[in-house]
């Protein structure tokens, strides 16, 4: 059997624990995904704690068209989500806050000497 049919191409990602993102580690050349499994655990698990891992065959990775990355474009006009634009409002709501207590101080002393 030809090597380039035999072996197939394997990507293996890992996190180190269950908070953490799974990030790529190496790739690796096996005959099917159950070996392939295998030699991930034995070459990387080996060397460090890990949580979980995956291992996919390299076919099954598919990177974006030049048509599909262009369609990222449109979508990258998101100012209106920035936050950093709205830093004064604090500054406006604790002035809002004192003015609804002076008017509620004031509104009692009109009450209080309506009773005098």
């Amino acid at each position: 059997m030809n090597q380039t049919t035999f072996y197939k191409e394997f990507e293996v990602f890992s996190k180190r624990n269950d908070a953490s993102p799974f990030t790529h580690q190496f790739s690796l050349t096996a005959p099917n995904k159950e070996l392939a499994i295998v030699m991930a655990q034995e070459n990387f698990m080996r060397r460090e704690p890990v949580s979980d891992i995956w291992v996919v065959e390299r076919v099954h990775i598919r990177p974006l068209s030049s048509e599909e990355k262009a369609s990222l474009q449109r979508l990258d006009n998101k100012a209106y989500r920035n936050t950093k634009g709205y830093g004064y409002l604090k500054k406006i709501w604790s002035k809002y806050e004192q003015q609804i207590l002076d008017e509620k101080e004031i509104m009692s002393w009109q009450g209080g000497r309506k009773g005098e």
